[in-house]
């Protein structure tokens, strides 16, 4: 399993916290926001997702990614 930390920007209430864990949940990532921190910190499996993969899930979402 890797673990990365990403940077989300947009996020202006709980509401997006679940949007976004949701979104990450269906591409069986395990997904933790941190809203005041404005973090996603995700552990997923390298061999089926690349971390570019699970950042334009959630610019899909709507949120800027700044990594």
């Amino acid at each position: 399993m890797q673990e990365a930390k990403i940077k989300v920007d947009g996020m202006t209430c709980r509401s997006c916290v679940k949007s976004i864990e949701g979104s990450l949940d269906q591409i069986g990532v395990e997904g933790k926001v941190d809203f005041d921190e404005g973090t996603v910190h995700v552990q997923y499996d390298e061999s089926k997702l690349q971390l570019n993969d699970i950042q334009e899930v959630i610019r899909s979402k709507g949120y800027e990614v700044t990594n």
